[in-house]
């Protein structure tokens, strides 16, 4: 029996980072945080959350390098880590929309 070989690590971390996309939850966040910085508030009443189960989903997204924190005052504004998140978010969303269409 053979046994298979281990994952290179940054299999690892792809792998991590889209079971976090998998999430319905984050991925909103991720959608609404597209256009502009937002701030826990902000989410939370838009996408009619609590303010604790944005920050849980946050520190994730944060964790994963997929948003990052700028504070302002004492709140602190949520916008995607860099363009690389933004892009695939938008190519992903396009993506789908061509698959419903073709069906």
């Amino acid at each position: 029996m053979t046994s298979t070989p281990p994952l290179p690590p940054e299999l690892t971390v792809l792998a991590e980072t889209f079971r976090l996309l998998g999430d319905p939850t984050r991925l909103r966040i991720l959608l609404f945080c597209l256009e502009a910085p937002r701030s826990v508030g902000d989410i939370a009443a838009s996408l009619d959350l609590s303010q604790s189960l944005v920050s849980h989903h946050l520190r994730l997204l944060r964790g994963a390098r997929l948003v990052r924190g700028n504070r302002q005052a004492k709140q602190i504004f949520y916008e995607l880590a860099d363009k690389h998140v933004s892009d695939m978010l938008v190519d992903m969303t396009h993506h789908v929309g061509e698959e419903s269409a073709e069906d």
